[in-house]
């Protein structure tokens, strides 16, 4: 892959990435983003969208003529992200840990000449984790992501590294990324999460949990906290502490 350095027009198809492209100060740089890169604001409501993360409207990616195109394994379609290649520089990020998300960092600041920001970002977010307290006892949590039908975040998954990070223990580690289960199956948690996104979960579906699982906590989450892998990062472990101060 050979990317013009610095890359003068850049789109990204990932909202945390989008976020992190912003840290790092490239205002003029980033010309597209999907409909989804809600962060910054300014850039939403001003920036060009090229469709969601998994249905770019490529047609449109194309005529904004990009030098480089940041992805992501999960967050795109494969058969989208393979047909861009063949006309533009892709730079695809594959994230389960904290330690790949800090490496992502430090990497996307190496092809967009943001090298020092982003060594400096990725370090101060490593040792914000580092003092990161954790619950001594591991707590047997559930972590929903979508309702009807219910899907939880399995082991292979940068939430539940999240998770693990706080002293959560994820009752559905052995379950491949994200599977829909049954809400009968929540009965051994003791701690169930409900995310923020990809679907909006309100106070009213607390009660449809608690239904199910009486003795489990039932608690409200910030999404982005726990699954969005750039400068997001910073914000994090404060979030986390106040969370399992909470418990």
């Amino acid at each position: 892959m050979n990317i013009l350095f610095p890359p003068k027009r850049i789109v990204s198809l990932v909202p945390s990435q989008t976020e992190l492209l912003h840290y790092l100060g490239l205002e003029e740089e980033v010309i597209g983003i999907t409909k989804f890169c809600i962060h910054p604001d300014s850039w939403f409501r001003h920036k060009t969208r090229i469709g969601g993360t998994k249905q770019l409207h490529v047609d449109k990616i194309k005529a904004l003529q990009p030098d480089l195109i940041i992805a992501n394994k999960e967050e795109n379609e494969q058969s989208q992200v393979e047909a861009l290649m063949q006309h533009f520089p892709v730079w695809t990020s594959d994230i389960h840990t904290l330690e790949e998300a800090c490496m992502m960092i430090e990497q996307v600041g190496a092809i967009t000449g943001r090298t020092a920001a982003a060594w400096q970002l990725s370090h101060t977010i490593q040792a914000l984790f580092a003092a990161l307290p954790r619950k001594m006892q591991p707590v047997d949590t559930a972590y929903f992501i979508w309702r009807d039908p219910w899907m939880v975040a399995g082991g292979d998954t940068f939430i539940h590294h999240m998770l693990e990070r706080c002293g959560f223990r994820n009752v559905f580690a052995q379950q491949p990324r994200y599977p829909s289960i049954e809400l009968d199956t929540i009965t051994q948690a003791k701690l169930v999460l409900l995310s923020s996104e990809p679907y909006p979960f309100k106070a009213q579906h607390v009660a449809e949990i608690k239904a199910k699982a009486p003795d489990a906590q039932v608690k409200l989450v910030d999404g982005e906290m726990f699954s969005w892998y750039g400068s997001r990062l910073l914000q994090a472990p404060d979030y986390f502490t106040q969370l399992l101060s909470s418990l």
